[in-house]
């Protein structure tokens, strides 16, 4: 992987794991969420898999997920 940032293609992510929550709806309206390099993480739409990827430290979307969870 050359430069990783947010906003680039998701499939310039070669080789990650992107993983669904398994509470996931049929309709695919859901996020995928891939652990990469350097403590960081990748979110991107199940729906559009090769469109943008955002890109953040993982303790940022762990504070983002729990904050969410508390609406």
């Amino acid at each position: 992987m050359n430069e990783i940032r947010s906003g680039m293609p998701a499939t310039r992510l070669a080789g990650v794991a992107w993983r669904k929550s398994s509470a996931s709806g049929a309709v695919g309206n859901c996020v995928e969420v891939a652990w990469l390099p350097s403590e960081l993480a990748a979110v991107r739409n199940s729906r559009d898999p090769h469109g943008p990827a955002l890109v953040c430290s993982r303790t940022d979307l762990a504070t983002l997920m729990a904050s969410a969870k508390k609406w």
